[in-house]
Formats: C-alpha cells, sequence, structure tokens
C-alpha cells in the first residue's frame, strides 16, 4: 500500500518523465494509458505556453519547433517549486545559457533574462512617489549618510550583447526586417514599472554604477565614488533629482 505522498510524489515523476507505465496501475479501465498520456500532453502545453508568454522575443528568433524542444527539456529538469505559475520560468534564462542545442546563440541567455526583468517588474509590488514631505528632510540631511530605496519594480540588467536592441526589433508591433549585430556592444539598462508599463531605459555605465550600489545598500557618497570611476563629470545632483521624480528612488534612511 502506497502513502499519499509517495503516490503524488509518483504521479508527479511519471507526468515529468511523461512515462505513464510509472502510474498506470493507480487509474482504473481499459484505456488509462490514453487517458495519462492526454493529461501529461496537457500539463506540458500549459507549461510550455505559460513559457511563451513570459519570452516571447526567444520564441520569435528561434521559431516554434525550436522554442517547444527547449521548454518540453525546462519543464522536466526544473519542476516548478510555486503554485504561482508566474514564478516558473525564473530558471530559463540559466538554462538556455547551458543549453547545448543554443551554444552557438550567445545572446540568447541575456535576451531572455531581460524579458524575465520585464515579467517580474510587471508582477512587483507598487510604491508611493517619495513624498515632498520627506524631500524636506532629505535637503538637510548629509548626503553620506543618506541610503536610498529604489522602487520595488526596479531591475537593473549589464549585458555585453545589444539585448535592448534585439528586443525592440522582435516586439509585435515592431514590423521590422532589421538585423542586429550581436557583437555591436553591451547594455546597461534600468527595467522599470509606470503605472501599468514596464519601460526598458538604456542607462549610461556611471548611471549603471550608482542605481546598481544604490540598490546594494551602498551609502550615496560610496555611490558616487563608483559612479565616477566610470565617469569623472557625472553630475549626482541631476541624478537624484531625476530618478526621484520617476520614482526610481522612492524612499530613503539616513
Amino acid at each position: 500500500m502506497h502513502s499519499l505522498h509517495e503516490l503524488q510524489a509518483t504521479f508527479a515523476t511519471a507526468i515529468l518523465e511523461r512515462d505513464s507505465s510509472r502510474i498506470d496501475w493507480s487509474v482504473g479501465g481499459d484505456n488509462r494509458r490514453d487517458r495519462l498520456a492526454i493529461y501529461i500532453g496537457n500539463v506540458y502545453h500549459n507549461l510550455r505556453e505559460a513559457l511563451r508568454a513570459v519570452y516571447p522575443t526567444v520564441d520569435r528568433l528561434v521559431g516554434q519547433q525550436f522554442f517547444d524542444h527547449a521548454a518540453n527539456r525546462y519543464i522536466r529538469e526544473n519542476p516548478s517549486q510555486s503554485g504561482d505559475i508566474q514564478r516558473f520560468g525564473d530558471r530559463f534564462p540559466d538554462f538556455l545559457a547551458n543549453f547545448h542545442a543554443a551554444a552557438s546563440l550567445g545572446y540568447l541567455a541575456d535576451t531572455a533574462t531581460l524579458e524575465w526583468l520585464v515579467h517580474e517588474a510587471f508582477h512587483a509590488a507598487d510604491h508611493a512617489p517619495l513624498a515632498f514631505s520627506q524631500l524636506t528632510d532629505l535637503a538637510g540631511a548629509a548626503c553620506t549618510t543618506l541610503r536610498f530605496r529604489l522602487h520595488p519594480a526596479c531591475r537593473l540588467f549589464a549585458s555585453s550583447f545589444p539585448v535592448l536592441k534585439i528586443w525592440q526589433v522582435n516586439q509585435p508591433a515592431a514590423n521590422s526586417d532589421e538585423t542586429v549585430d550581436a557583437g555591436a556592444g553591451g547594455d546597461w539598462l534600468l527595467v522599470h514599472r509606470i503605472g501599468f508599463a514596464v519601460d526598458i531605459q538604456p542607462l549610461h555605465a556611471a548611471e549603471f554604477a550608482m542605481l546598481d550600489a544604490l540598490r546594494g545598500g551602498r551609502a550615496v557618497d560610496d555611490a558616487y565614488e563608483l559612479a565616477l570611476q566610470q565617469d569623472p563629470a557625472f553630475a549626482l545632483g541631476p541624478f537624484i533629482e531625476r530618478r526621484i521624480l520617476d520614482s526610481t528612488i522612492v524612499g530613503f534612511d539616513l
């Protein structure tokens, strides 16, 4: 007699490995394998479509047949760890980076990372802008003691590939046959939800260094030093003002 936990674990393994023979003994009826095959097919189809919804650019770059093949492998090797299907594809960029069939497409994993960050930003928590009353306190604070907090829907990404351009020319509304030189240089990007839309902003190296340091909890003076290493002419005041106004910075600690 199998316990409920053993039955559930065996059933899940059989579904992921697409091997109905593992569990056909637990299903009644003469056509049990056929019915299990339909169930397995539906599970894989739904998970593939969930991945395709998050990674439409990857799908367009490689084509449906390749994407389905990669997705099937991913589903089998990376079982969902959450009841929320929106989290299912979090390891897909890492999977693609190590997927032998995609070895010649060096930019593919980074493109997938950008798409996942867009997905994360869209579903992230909201936060009110920095209040004017807090700005009064900010004016009298010692800059070296400040630690700015970024909006929960902000994501930063540095890539050695022109992933923003790759993403842009593969959007449904682009209607473009433009090709992108994958060796044309990299991007520093801020992915930020504004209202109900996700915006991807290209950054200069100094801006990225500053925001990345602030996101990591560094004080303003430390983050500013890192920015100056990238650009000695980096202007701190206008940068802080702009990022407060666009709600990238939404709070601070002294």
